[in-house]
């Protein structure tokens, strides 16, 4: 799905569709800091609320891969399965990457 359709579907416009995503990548970098001082650290909880946070605002813009792949580490997080996090948060910094990428054209 494009930018314009996922705009759409908010009822918004492309312009304010990518303020949206840019907002989005620039608070996932502190959540994507702190999931992987939880993950060094072994705290399940602390990588727990940050993947959370990731995944409601992937959600609300429609982002369903980007949301899925942060509700996979959720719940691998919050039973402290610790091992599958390491997979998720690599996937997730490569995705917001590439979602920034696709905001500046």
């Amino acid at each position: 799905m494009g930018i314009n359709e996922l705009a759409e579907n908010l009822g918004l416009e492309k312009e304010e569709y990518i303020e949206l995503v840019e907002l989005l990548i620039e608070t996932s970098k502190a959540d994507m800091a702190t999931a992987e001082t939880a993950l060094r650290e072994q705290d399940s909880d602390g990588a727990a609320n940050a993947l959370h946070s990731i995944k409601g605002a992937a959600g609300n813009l429609g982002l369903t891969e980007i949301y899925e792949i942060a509700k996979q580490g959720e719940m691998a997080a919050r039973s402290h399965d610790m091992n599958q996090l390491p997979g998720a948060v690599q996937l997730l910094q490569e995705k917001l990457a590439s979602l920034s990428e696709l905001s500046d054209t």
